[in-house]
């Protein structure tokens, strides 16, 4: 989570959360959402940007979709408030 919401170096909030949605698992999805709901605007746009080149570059990504979905559902809501951001950037990132 400290990579994520690095105040300091925003490079690594991108990077870090780029290498997760690759990776595409629900945890690493699960992270990301929650970094999401707690990052202050700056980050949030990081993780963003960081989320919109991993879509772009998986140019499908079934297995993000699938994990978005389940998560949605999640008991914490920070996880599905930071999930519902991530949904709405892989539409964004389709066009």
């Amino acid at each position: 989570m400290g990579l994520l919401l690095d105040v300091e170096d925003t490079a690594v909030t991108r990077q870090t959360a780029e290498a997760l949605i690759r990776a595409g698992t629900g945890a690493a999805i699960r992270l990301v959402a929650i970094a999401v709901a707690k990052a202050d605007d700056n980050q949030a746009d990081w993780l963003q940007t960081g989320v919109h080149d991993a879509l772009v570059a998986l140019g499908s990504a079934p297995g993000v979709a699938a994990a978005c979905e389940k998560l949605a559902r999640d008991p914490d809501e920070a996880v599905r408030r930071g999930v519902a951001n991530i949904a709405t950037w892989a539409d964004d990132a389709r066009w």
